[in-house]
């Protein structure tokens, strides 16, 4: 039996923050009191006092570049420093090498990650522009949603056939998660600037090139398709103030068909960061103006924008060094999301309720996932400990992801995640993930 008695935290749950117990045995967490009594030499108490007790968090959106770019990142590493940086669970996408667009094809990532991940997993299955047959035999019990691209990405995963796409809509139950920018608007503005630069497009015209236009134009026509089908439609990674309007709060979470995610990346940089970052912070899409992160921040706090996520997609140093037309978009975040944004609640920008409930509880509800993202009993005991006043700077040997480096790098963080635990067991304590792969596929109520 594993007993773990964590007293005096700080736990946060649901909008609330009172002091107390937590009971693990096994997986689960079985007791939650205000004081709980240890009852057995063999149970191992934890005393939290001080600290925040949060539910892992739930990262609807990482590539983790297994099976096929291992170079730049695989599941062992990624989720290792997953569960370093407070995140239990994870959605990964299908643009890996092959792509996951047939039901073999997945099953395979899956049985990857049932003997490397330290943290849960589910892995998206991918649309193409000719794969409806296979699309429509995902389990929805088993398998998080379906991706699509309708902007251009890693591999041949683009979904640009109009009637293809309806389809695909109007024929699945299941959530669609979508990629938006509009492929046609960024081909003519970068010929502008190929034509103003030639070769040596710089990286700091990238917002301009994968523009406010070419999110917006994309994302407008898969909520209005989403409107026609009924379909059920979740739209990750949004960057753009414009783009805010596309979404409601005047309903309850449970009751949305379409919702909305933002990432760290576009909550925290702007385009006046590419001057110092560079090729660090190309990311698609692009990280925008201080006024579309202001406005991102709005529709976050109040609730337009129901999800907190990483897009954690890892490249070499090497990559990211050759010049912007060439270098890679994409950056590793998964360690470093949590204490951002216990950051950005040190500025005053967002309470520690509604940072769990952007990165636990609602990615649970969206997804359905079943028994995670809130500490209740009887659900697993996926559980994280943060100490919000114990300061650390980001540096080269403290970054887990197999890429070796961080957009954060040399930052000092005010707020340090000191235990995480995944399925009741304590997999990262003293600043180190102790080698026990304790991930489960998540499973999904549907």
């Amino acid at each position: 039996m594993n007993r773990v008695l964590i007293k005096n935290a700080k736990i946060v749950n649901e909008g609330k923050i009172f002091e107390g117990d937590v009971l693990i045995e096994n997986d689960l967490i079985v007791e939650i009191s205000e004081s709980i009594s240890a009852k057995s030499s063999q149970c191992k108490i934890i005393d939290a006092e001080g600290n925040y007790l949060i539910p892992g968090a739930i990262d609807d959106q990482v590539h983790f570049r297994e099976p096929g770019l291992t170079h730049k990142g695989d599941i062992e590493s990624e989720s290792r420093a997953a569960v370093a940086g407070g995140i239990t669970s994870y959605i990964e996408q299908p643009n890996t090498v092959p792509n996951a667009v047939t039901q073999e094809i997945l099953e395979q990532k899956y049985e990857l990650a049932a003997q490397k991940s330290y943290a849960n997993y589910s892995f998206m299955m991918g649309a193409t522009n000719d794969n409806l047959e296979e699309v429509l035999k995902t389990n929805p019990k088993n398998v998080a949603g379906i991706k699509i691209f309708l902007g251009s990405s890693t591999g041949n995963m683009l979904v640009d056939n109009e009637a293809t796409l309806e389809k695909i809509f109007s024929s699945t139950p299941m959530l669609i998660a979508v990629h938006c920018e509009d492929e046609t608007t960024i081909q003519k503005n970068l010929a502008k600037y190929k034509e103003e630069f030639g070769e040596d497009v710089p990286v700091t015209v990238h917002h301009l090139i994968r523009s406010e236009e070419a999110c917006y134009i994309s994302s407008s026509k898969a909520v209005a398709l989403a409107k026609k089908t009924g379909a059920r439609l979740h739209i990750f990674h949004l960057s753009t103030a414009k783009e805010m309007d596309l979404f409601t709060n005047k309903i309850p979470l449970e009751e949305k068909k379409i919702t909305a995610e933002v990432c760290v990346h576009h909550l925290w940089f702007t385009n006046d960061d590419y001057a110092t970052k560079g090729n660090l912070i190309k990311w698609n899409p692009a990280v925008k103006t201080a006024n579309d992160r202001k406005v991102l921040w709005e529709a976050l706090l109040d609730d337009r924008i129901d999800v907190i996520a990483t897009d954690h997609a890892p490249h070499t140093l090497e990559e990211k060094k050759q010049s912007y037309l060439n270098a890679p978009s994409g950056g590793p975040l998964v360690q470093h999301a949590v204490v951002a944004m216990f950051e950005a609640h040190h500025q005053g920008k967002i309470s520690v309720e509604k940072i769990v409930e952007k990165m636990c509880h609602n990615p649970a509800k969206i997804f359905k996932i079943e028994k995670r993202g809130f500490i209740k009993e009887g659900y697993y005991a996926d559980l994280v400990i943060v100490n919000s006043g114990l300061p650390w700077s980001v540096k080269k040997e403290n970054i887990l992801a197999k890429c070796g480096w961080s957009p954060f790098e040399g930052f000092t963080f005010k707020s340090r995640i000191t235990h995480t635990f995944v399925n009741g067991q304590l997999v990262y304590t003293a600043f180190k993930v102790k080698d026990i792969r304790a991930g489960k596929r998540l499973l999904f109520e549907r």
